[in-house]
């Protein structure tokens, strides 16, 4: 059992690296924004916060100077760090204050305050994001294999040109930052960090309603409402991952030694949104407003699959132990843990 602080525990992600945790019967603190959502999470685990295994930290704002700095210290102390917290969503007046100070000052925070007043900890894993890898200047760049080695050469300037822009430019400047304090702090603990792409799967994290569904997984939600029935979306990125494996990367990573010090890029495959009301229409047929197989949009570029890029996880399965899911167990699993919340 390893004593491990987990920030941001009712994001989605979290929320499902928190389950495997637990599991795992390792001993969790994880930081919420307010002792509401503590409440949420304390009743969903009431057994486990009841034997001791499960705690809270209130961090209110994880862009302030010294937020983690009582919520890394613990009696037992913390061996791990898992560091999810991050904001991803489009909804932003202020490139700077919405999305990159968090983003950034959220990162480099909590490794100053784990250095500084928790020596106990051996591993720090932090949730990356594959738009910290993606070169967007190059498009659907065929024959390239992305993989750990790349980086998103994106500039300060290009980040204030849209929120998307302004997003993969908060991940790829934290993931930055906390190699940079790995290399010039020489702290006394490992960083890895996960970079998912698109992660799609059940919510498992205390949703009140389907209006605050995370971003990922409206694409799912959307077309069972209706809302694709005459044109399908760009799919943009056309990478994607099943919730259950990021979650399983986190704990994997920092039980593997052989983890330490790596980026591990988590993806499962190749999608298009065109095949998501496909295999709702096959195992839903309860939901009539879908859009057909003429509907407009959504689709591979011409040439399909072999117009794209591609993508390597070989280093996540091998290291990490990681077995992928397919797309169509995710895309059902998500629609049945969206029916139990009204859909």
């Amino acid at each position: 059992m390893t004593r491990v602080l987990l920030t941001g525990g009712s994001g989605f992600i979290a929320a499902h690296t928190l389950d495997v945790l637990l599991k795992r019967g390792h001993s969790v603190v994880t930081t919420v924004r307010t002792q509401a959502k503590a409440d949420k999470i304390k009743e969903a685990y009431k057994g486990l916060y009841e034997k001791g295994q499960l705690d809270f930290a209130i961090v209110p704002d994880i862009a302030q100077e010294g937020a983690f700095d009582q919520a890394v210290v613990s009696d037992p102390p913390f061996e791990a760090v898992l560091h999810t917290a991050s904001p991803f969503h489009f909804n932003v007046t202020d490139v700077q204050k919405d999305l990159l100070d968090p983003a950034v000052i959220g990162t480099t925070g909590i490794l100053k305050s784990i250095k500084k007043s928790a020596p106990a900890v051996k591993s720090v894993v932090i949730t990356s994001s594959f738009a910290a890898l993606v070169n967007a200047d190059q498009g659907l760049w065929p024959g390239h294999v992305y993989s750990e080695e790349d980086w998103n050469p994106i500039t300060r300037e290009q980040a204030d040109d849209s929120p998307a822009l302004g997003y993969r430019a908060s991940k790829t400047f934290a993931e930055k930052a906390a190699w940079k304090f790995l290399e010039e702090e020489k702290p006394g603990f490992t960083i890895s960090t996960i970079n998912p792409p698109m992660v799609f799967g059940p919510i498992i994290h205390n949703l009140e309603s389907l209006e605050n569904i995370n971003t990922s997984n409206q694409r799912i939600l959307w077309p069972a409402q209706g809302k694709w029935k005459d044109e399908i979306p760009v799919t943009g990125v056309h990478l994607w991952v099943d919730v259950r494996e990021v979650a399983e990367a986190h704990v994997a990573a920092f039980e593997k030694l052989d983890a330490a010090n790596k980026r591990f890029f988590v993806v499962a495959g190749l999608f298009s949104n065109k095949e998501i009301p496909q295999i709702i229409k096959k195992n839903f047929p309860q939901y009539k407003d879908l859009p057909s197989d003429s509907t407009p949009g959504g689709d591979y570029p011409e040439g399909g699959k072999d117009a794209l890029y591609s993508y390597s996880n070989e280093r996540s399965r091998e290291i990490l132990g990681l077995k992928y899911r397919s797309f169509e167990e995710s895309i059902v699993d998500s629609v049945k843990s969206f029916q139990a919340v009204g859909l």
